[in-house]
Formats: C-alpha cells, structure tokens, sequence
C-alpha cells in the first residue's frame, strides 16, 4: 500500500484575485498587511494587488498620522476605492495630493474629510464632478467650503443622504437652502457651529427633506422657535435634534418634538433646575414631574 507524503502548503500558493485578496487580506489590518511587504518580494507584490483593489482606505488604520509620500504611494494605482476617511491627513493634505485619488475614484460613495484645513474649495468641486454616487460627505471644520462649491455638490451628488458641514461658516442660509432643494433624500445634516444659519436654513431643510433623521444646530445663534415649529410639522421621521447654545430655542416648540420621543441635547427647564439645585446644595428634592 502506498503512503501519501503530506505536502506544506504556501499561503502565496493561494489564488491571489479570487482568494487572498477580496476573502483573506480584507480581514486584517491595513498596517498589518504593509508589513508583509518586507517579507518577501512575492508578498510585496501581492500587497500592491490588495492595495490597487481595496474598496475602503482609512487613514486612521495605519497610525495617528500617515506620512504624505506614503498616502501618494498607496492609493497611485487604486481605482475601485468606495469609502474614504483622511481625517488623519489633516495636518498636511492639501488638494495636490487630494485630487489625483478623486480624480481616478468614480464609485466613492463615503467620503471623510474632517478637519483638512489646507484644502480648497477645487477639492469639493473635484468630488461633485467625479463622485456622482457620493452618499456621506464630512467637510465638518472646513471652513474652505464656500457657496458656489457647495452648489456644485448639490448639482451633481443629489443622492447624498448624510451631509456634515459643522464650521462650515462661510455658508449662509441661501446655501443651504440650495443644498437641501437639490439633495431630497438626507437623512442627516449638520449645521453645527455656524452663526449665519437661520430660520430660513432650517425650514427649508424640513421641507425639502422629509426623510429627515438627524439635525445639528449646535450654536446656531440665529435659530429661533418657529423654525423648529416647522420641523416637528415637515419630518415626522426625525429621530434626534441638537439645539445646545441655540438661546432663541425654548421649550415651547421643543416640547411638540419630546413628546414625539425625539432626542433632545438639553433638558426641560424643570429638570435643568433641578441639576442646578443639586449642584449647589448637594441634594434635589423630590418633584413628581409627571403632574
């Protein structure tokens, strides 16, 4: 009777497009796998297959701060990216080194940009223009976005449903208001940390956005009650609403939306007192607050 010698398997022996990459690699970490790169010329060939064939980049995967060369390196021959997160970039991202990945990158449909400051207005235009399927969209503290780059983004990416522009404060409300005609299907919109939004930002959005899940006015100075009033009216599907530092927002018109059970970022005013009161004596006393 023959015996069968057992032969070791390689893991490179692997199909590389049909297994390793889109079943194995996708499962660690990205800085795991560019450390295989100096195992072996095979393995530095195949994490450069992986790399031209992720779908999600995140800048965050590899360390508190990617080095510019490195990100160029990356993503050079990548033209399948779907999501892409560069808050990490923030300290040196600039549209040279932006525009190249957007530019190449059709099917993005996330997009994070927190906080990368040294960006222009091109940026935004670049990504209206090349990512038509574009469904989430963080420009929060990007205070380079203007109106006529947020029109551009209203043209052309209507299916966005999630939209951050906290800080955004060169925006005023004829911008928004253009954004939200243009964009129907949002589910979340922050326009936290912008004095010039208005009533009129906020009642436009309800009317136009229907779908409307998640508000944030945080600081939005200008935002008064019948704005609000007019929200609760237009989204009955509105799930949370941020009013922190709005002092022209009262209870009078959030109560409609707590009833509803929507989340709200302050307390009623009784039970603000209430903390208040426990602050300062060391106790609250006892309140039935459902008379």
């Amino acid at each position: 009777m023959m015996s069968v010698t057992p032969t070791r398997g390689c893991l490179l022996d692997l199909p590389w497009e049909d297994i390793l990459v889109p079943h194995i690699l996708c499962h660690l970490p990205l800085q795991q796998l560019l450390s295989l790169q100096r195992v072996s010329k095979s393995f530095q060939s195949l994490i450069q297959l992986y790399l031209a064939n992720m779908r999600c980049f995140d800048s965050s995967q590899i360390g508190p701060a990617i080095p510019r060369a490195a990100f160029v390196n990356l993503l050079k021959d990548n033209e399948v990216l779907q999501q892409l997160a560069l808050q990490n970039c923030s300290e040196w991202l600039t549209d040279r080194e932006l525009l190249p990945v957007i530019g190449q990158n059709h099917h993005l449909h996330q997009i994070q940009l927190k906080g990368c400051a040294q960006l222009s207005r091109h940026a935004l235009v670049a990504i209206s223009l090349s990512c038509p399927n574009l469904r989430q969209l963080s420009l929060a503290h990007c205070e380079w976005v203007d109106s006529l780059s947020l029109r551009s983004l209203a043209d052309h990416c209507r299916a966005l449903e999630a939209v951050d522009l906290t800080a955004c404060r060169q925006l005023k409300d004829e911008a928004i208001c253009y954004l939200v005609q243009k964009c129907s299907r949002l589910k979340s919109l922050s326009l936290a940390v912008n004095a010039n939004v208005g009533d009129a930002a906020v009642e436009e959005t309800a009317k136009c956005c229907p779908e409307l899940e998640h508000l944030d006015l945080t600081g939005c100075l200008r935002v008064k009650n019948d704005s609000i009033r007019v929200l609760a009216e237009y989204c009955p599907k509105l799930r949370s609403l941020k009013v922190k530092h709005c002092h022209n927002v009262a209870e009078s018109s959030l109560s409609i939306l707590r009833s509803r059970g929507v989340e709200l970022d302050v307390e009623p005013p009784l039970q603000r007192a209430l903390v208040l009161l426990q602050d300062v004596v060391g106790f609250a006393p006892f309140i039935n607050l459902q008379i």
